[in-house]
């Protein structure tokens, strides 16, 4: 069956699916993966499927912003995709995880619009707990992590686990972005799909995770602060790619015993 938007076929999608917001990025991953073979690149959609540690997994752009990375989720799921782990990046809100971490979500604050169209505004946006699990052992055992309350080192990622918030601005505009009051929530970090992967997994009886490299300060007011171009950044990156990676090959072994 072929997905009208992502312009892809069931019959050639695997169970495992990593998501991305940067096709550019989508098709970086693949490049980690045997075997690997470009299936469409339509929008802001482009769709790789290969095999990492003998694992048949995809990797799929799904553009910034929750209503267009919904129907991407909404097809992989329909297509046969039955786990699904987010990578991308994230503004932080502490100190404590600054640019060049990387903040597992356990969930999200939904404050997107595509959301409250789905579920009712109570309906928390969560985690599989086994995705999450396995993100977090490969997070800390990839490329020497450090756990969060360690001193971050010249080399070293630092691995935060915990609440993140979806929104829909990336620029302010006349009303107030609420980072501040989330931050004082004890929420970690900002970004712009989680939510939505969260839900759409949840209603359509699919597990999901999201692991995100920080690259700058959420609620800072001054733009030229924020670079996410930097080498601390990219290593951030790289290190969230080869957790979600690891995670996925360990997922599918433990569903194959």
């Amino acid at each position: 069956m072929l997905m009208p938007i992502l312009q892809i076929h069931s019959e050639d999608m695997p169970a495992y699916a990593i998501v991305c917001g940067d096709p550019a990025r989508a098709e970086k991953i693949s490049r980690k993966l045997e075997q690997v073979r470009e299936l469409a690149f339509s929008r802001e959609y482009r769709t790789f499927v290969g095999q990492y540690e003998g694992v048949q997994m995809a990797v799929v752009s799904h553009g910034v912003g929750s209503p267009g990375a919904a129907v991407c989720f909404e097809e992989l799921i329909r297509a046969g995709v039955t786990t699904l782990i987010r990578v991308g990046t994230a503004g932080s809100y502490t100190a404590e995880y600054p640019a060049g971490s990387v903040i597992v979500s356990t969930a999200a604050v939904r404050t997107d619009g595509l959301t409250r169209q789905l579920v009712p505004d109570g309906f928390p946006a969560v985690a599989d707990i086994g995705v999450t699990q396995a993100l977090i052992e490969a997070a800390r055992g990839t490329g020497g992590a450090t756990v969060a309350s360690d001193a971050p080192t010249a080399g070293v990622t630092k691995v935060g686990v915990g609440i993140t918030v979806t929104l829909d601005a990336f620029f302010t505009g006349v009303e107030e972005i609420p980072h501040r009051k989330y931050k004082q929530a004890g929420a970690l970090a900002a970004e712009m799909e989680i939510a939505a992967l969260y839900i759409i997994s949840t209603l359509r009886g699919a597990r999901a995770g999201a692991i995100v490299a920080i690259d700058g300060f959420a609620d800072s007011d001054l733009a030229a602060e924020y670079d996410p171009h930097t080498d601390a950044v990219a290593n951030a990156v790289e290190h969230e790619i080869n957790t979600a990676l690891q995670a996925l090959a360990t997922l599918a072994r433990q569903d194959q015993a």
